[in-house]
């Protein structure tokens, strides 16, 4: 093959090439996005007590009483959800051990954990 038609070659390939090395994730300002970041944040905080499946049975749950929230049941809203992350279990009337994240985490990471919580609920739950 001639010099001229290689680099044409290449030129023609640069877009699938880029297309191929694109990483395989979400445009961040959808829906998909902010659910797959909250499973990330969830992965790194909650856990450990809520379990990989945010049904209260993680490693540590059995070390509190209460146990940790089963999450995939849980009837309640977004709303309540943040403030709960944001400012911990014993401000909510909830269980003491329950931290508060709102000095840890970005008001997107909460909102993308709401988001994933919202993803893994059970569809038999009735929201208020």
């Amino acid at each position: 093959m001639s010099p001229g038609r290689v680099a044409l070659a290449s030129v023609l390939l640069l877009p699938v090439m880029a297309r191929a090395a694109a990483p395989d994730y979400p445009v961040k300002d959808t829906p998909e996005a902010a659910i797959h970041r909250g499973s990330v944040v969830f992965q790194h905080y909650c856990i450990l007590c809520h379990g990989a499946k945010g049904d209260g049975t993680g490693r540590a749950a059995r070390l509190y009483d209460p146990k940790p929230a089963n999450l995939v049941l849980s009837n309640k809203n977004d709303h309540y959800k943040e403030l709960i992350i944001r400012m911990g279990g014993k401000a909510m009337g909830r269980s003491e051990f329950m931290p508060s994240w709102g000095n840890e985490l970005t008001d997107e990471q909460i909102a993308d954990v709401v988001a994933h919580l919202r993803s893994i609920r059970s569809p038999a739950v009735v929201m208020p």
